[in-house]
């Protein structure tokens, strides 16, 4: 998994509360076994007709939001499923970090599991950001994972929580298999014992 640590890009808004993981990523999507490739599908419903036509409206389409690599949301971002392809669509679109005010619980668990940093903000910081974007083509955030920041070049700058070991982990670039990795040495010691018996 990619360490993060600090990502300065675009913020794309998407003013939408309760976006479940079956518009994020739709079921008909679910079908491979690889964590890539599911980025092409990400919003699908969305971002394109029955016929499979470009949704030019929709705000991934928009050409300042086209390298986009922080999404702005509304409460309970995430929720429906607990399908771990969600935050694998959003991280193959292109997106490092979430930030909205709440998020659905599980989904915010898997998004750490896949390096992507979800930050909740108060209702009124993200309402500010989205005002922002709105105003500001291009705008940016910088969000720094070590001092627990996000900013601007506005001097916007709001703090955010996140627990100490996922921080850990993010900063490190470690999923559960890196975790586990870190301890080669004693269970390949521990296999070899063992085959001895």
């Amino acid at each position: 998994m990619e360490p993060f640590v600090t990502l300065t890009g675009v913020a794309a808004p998407l003013d939408r509360a309760n976006i479940d993981t079956d518009a994020i990523i739709p079921k008909q999507f679910l079908k491979r076994i690889e964590r890539t490739g599911f980025g092409q599908f990400l919003f699908y419903e969305w971002r394109f007709t029955i016929e499979g036509d470009k949704i030019d409206s929709f705000i991934l389409h928009q050409p300042q939001y086209e390298d986009a690599s922080i999404l702005l949301a509304r409460n309970n971002f995430g929720c429906g499923s607990s399908r771990e392809h969600a935050p694998w669509a959003l991280l193959d679109f292109g997106f490092r970090c979430i930030i909205a005010p709440s998020f659905a619980d599980i989904f915010y668990n898997n998004c750490f599991k896949n390096g992507i940093l979800p930050i909740r903000l108060s209702e009124e910081q993200v309402d500010e950001l989205f005002k922002r974007t709105e105003s500001t083509p291009g705008y940016q955030l910088t969000v720094d994972l070590e001092r627990q920041v996000v900013e601007d070049n506005q001097g916007l700058s709001y703090s955010f929580e996140v627990d100490e070991y996922r921080r850990y982990c993010l900063l490190n670039g470690l999923d559960d298999i890196g975790i586990t990795l870190q301890q080669e040495d004693k269970i390949a010691a521990y296999e070899a014992a063992r085959a001895t018996k």
